[in-house]
């Protein structure tokens, strides 16, 4: 029984570390490889300029997200300027949520008007590897002598509802410690939002 015992945690063991575990602060993401709107493949590593980035997973269907978009826009208009763009990803599959194809990306961004990246994770490979569970879900990167450090991880504030009335605004405040050289405060919180839409079987 205890040979049974100690076999099924080892099991259990190295199926955990095979899946990884989800991001956190101060751990090191990998860089990826993903379609854009223009079919173009788009990495990470091919902004040699920034200094880190705001990626989001994000989708074209949540109403969480369409509550968020312009201020992840904004985010992208204010930051990118200082080093850190957003990239945006959608991993969601679309036989589980037709509004989220890679044709309706292309639809959508246009309609909204994105001036970022916005990438398509038709594998959800990256969402898998990162640990993203919802849409909005926010990592925070900084280039750390050629890795990507974790800085942040979750929700962009604390009221999706209405950014206005947010007082607590964790991702803004998070790069404003990073553009002065300082660690952020917060680095983890829950991200909010609709659940990734997992491929089925």
């Amino acid at each position: 029984m205890k040979k049974l015992v100690l076999f099924l945690f080892v099991v259990a063991v190295s199926l955990q570390s095979f899946a990884g575990q989800p991001y956190k602060a101060g751990d090191f993401a990998t860089d990826f490889s993903l379609k854009n709107l223009e079919g173009k493949m788009v990495s990470l590593s091919q902004y040699e300029d920034a200094k880190g980035f705001i990626v989001v997973f994000s989708c074209n269907s949540c109403p969480v997200v369409i509550k968020y978009e312009d201020r992840i826009k904004e985010l992208h208009n204010e930051y990118s300027s200082k080093g850190y763009p957003v990239v945006a990803i959608n991993s969601n599959d679309p036989s589980v949520s037709p509004g989220d194809s890679y044709d309706a990306m292309k639809k959508h961004a246009k309609k909204t008007g994105y001036e970022f990246e916005y990438l398509y994770d038709e594998s959800q490979d990256v969402a898998k590897t990162y640990g993203a569970t919802n849409t909005p879900h926010v990592y925070l990167l900084s280039k750390q002598e050629g890795k990507l450090k974790v800085e942040y991880v979750g929700a962009i504030d604390n009221n999706a509802d209405n950014g206005a009335a947010a007082d607590k605004k964790y991702l803004a405040d998070a790069l404003n410690k990073l553009l002065k050289g300082q660690q952020p405060s917060v680095t983890a919180t829950k991200a909010v939002g609709c659940t990734i839409k997992w491929k089925k079987g």
